[in-house]
């Protein structure tokens, strides 16, 4: 029997580059809560979805014509039109909606039970990845965390809103699973370029029909961070964090920016730090930690150690 000593994977240890990454996107992807509360006091939910869409497209595509990446944009045009669907179009605009009942603190929350609802649509497609007692206890945990959480902080009317949310996240589970199927050999930012053109073609009529009579600087303001800064440049740096750190770790981005929304929500916004935040936001972020990971695989292991 040999024995085979393999070195550590190079992804164990975060690289200052993956570190400063990382942060980035926890920031970026922390304050588009608190834009959208801004924002819905004067623009309609679906001028907005327009709004974060359309600047977006205008600054990916010239990227993806440069690098010569159109004719694969093209050439996958209607799956990453289902894509834009699923991930933009609809989500954004329940989301929006949402916001304008209740607070940006709890609609973060309810985003971050994500990465729960992917590993249930992973059972649902019946794929061969094995799902250990970890992960589902991981799914139990974070379930009960959303029942406090949703329980603790219903309200009269506040009902609708917190189903509409729950639409978004089974979106936000789906659309990754279009990419890996279906897109997984598309450049990204061709994916992201065309799926903001299709949405934000697709909202145009809506948004000359609502077009606000007047638009303050502070709308003006949002919007357009959501769509360069929290969309645009969000999508360039996020691929690049992926190939850094790695598709499974860039996950856990959702947790932290989902305590920066809450923090911005409380500060800024002047959110109340309710008893449902406070009891079903750790459980959530627990259970999806456990959901989303695994231990190390002992038959991986034994093959690595050990050849006859």
């Amino acid at each position: 029997m040999q024995i085979i000593i393999r070195p550590r994977a190079k992804l164990d240890v975060m690289t200052r580059r993956g570190g400063t990454l990382f942060l980035a996107m926890a920031v970026i992807w922390g304050i588009p809560y608190l834009l959208i509360r801004v924002a819905v006091r004067q623009l309609d939910p679906g001028v907005l979805v327009f709004v974060r869409t359309a600047p977006a497209a205008l600054i990916l595509l010239p990227i993806v014509v440069m690098r010569d990446q159109f004719r694969a944009l093209w050439h996958h045009i209607g799956w990453i039109s289902v894509f834009g669907v699923v991930e933009f179009g609809i989500p954004w605009y329940f989301m929006a909606n949402s916001e304008r009942h209740i607070t940006s603190s709890l609609t973060s929350l309810l985003v971050c039970c994500v990465p729960l609802f992917s590993v249930l649509v992973q059972r649902l497609r019946k794929t061969d990845e094995h799902v250990s007692p970890r992960r589902y206890f991981g799914l139990g945990v974070g379930a009960f965390g959303v029942l406090l959480l949703v329980g603790l902080d219903l309200r009269g009317g506040s009902t609708t809103w917190i189903a509409l949310m729950m639409v978004v996240v089974v979106g936000y589970s789906v659309g990754p699973m279009i990419l890996a199927t279906k897109l997984a050999h598309v450049p990204g930012i061709a994916v992201v370029a065309g799926a903001t053109s299709v949405v934000a073609l697709a909202w145009v009529p809506w948004t000359i029909e609502h077009w606000p009579s007047r638009i303050s600087g502070e709308t003006w303001s949002s919007a357009l961070v959501l769509s360069v800064v929290c969309t645009a440049i969000a999508f360039l740096v996020f691929f690049e964090l992926v190939k850094e750190i790695g598709s499974t770790r860039s996950v856990v981005v959702t947790y932290v920016n989902t305590g920066i929304a809450v923090i911005l929500g409380i500060v800024g916004l002047h959110e109340h730090l309710t008893l449902g935040i406070a009891v079903g936001f750790p459980l959530v972020l627990v259970g999806s930690i456990y959901a989303t990971s695994e231990p190390r695989d002992r038959r991986a292991y034994a093959e690595n150690s050990a050849a006859t």
